[in-house]
């Protein structure tokens, strides 16, 4: 059976992207491709209610990149990991990059301490440099002012929506450096179109993805 493929949408907090990801579910389906729909931190029963800590709580920024890892090796190891092998294509709604975008851009983490969870919880057998990482990563790029117009009249706001604008700035920075380092594997789309515009893109991009 042929492996299924790994697709990762991202982007700061009010880019849109819960539009886009039901457009791409609904392109992946009229394709007949067979589509596991998840997000992170969250797809598993452990991993939402470690969601619901990261999200609400309080806590040490070492701990929150802890927690955050904790519940991608859970989603990992019961979900991308085995609908892949299955032959299922797999969209998960945040992935390791937002971790590095976050924790490390937005709170400061160490790019050293970041790449070793990343190593321990995604690597290969223990290769240097071989991770389990997304086929193809979207980020969907605003300004930081209509992101933060966006969520002015949005739901309630949950810890990182709530942040500074500064906090956010620097999150959308670390986006588009993680972008310029992985130009292979992320693209980065101009989410401050029309959605008709960006739809547009999204098809061209991934009739070009699965040729």
């Amino acid at each position: 059976m042929q492996r299924g493929r790994f697709i990762s949408v991202e982007g700061i907090d009010g880019a849109g992207k819960s539009t886009h990801l039901a457009w791409l579910v609904d392109y992946m389906q009229r394709r007949q491709l067979q589509v596991r729909q998840s997000r992170e931190p969250g797809g598993t029963p452990l991993g939402e209610k470690l969601r619901a800590l990261l999200l609400n709580d309080e806590m040490h920024l070492e701990t929150e990149a802890l927690l955050m890892f904790a519940a991608r090796n859970e989603h990992l190891q019961q979900v991308i990991l085995p609908a892949l092998t299955a032959g299922e294509w797999v969209l998960c709604d945040r992935f390791s990059d937002a971790t590095y975008a976050y924790q490390c851009g937005g709170r400061g983490l160490s790019i050293e301490r970041f790449m070793q969870l990343e190593q321990w919880v995604q690597g290969r057998d223990g290769g240097a440099t071989a991770l389990i990482e997304p086929d193809l990563t979207l980020i969907f790029d605003v300004p930081l002012d209509v992101s933060q117009a966006r969520m002015a009249n949005s739901r309630v706001l949950d810890r990182f929506e709530r942040e500074q604008a500064d906090f956010h700035a620097k999150v959308r920075a670390a986006y588009l450096q993680r972008a310029a380092e992985h130009p292979q594997r992320i693209r980065v789309i101009n989410a401050n179109r029309s959605i008709e515009a960006i739809q547009t893109e999204l098809a061209q991009l991934m009739d070009g993805f699965l040729a």
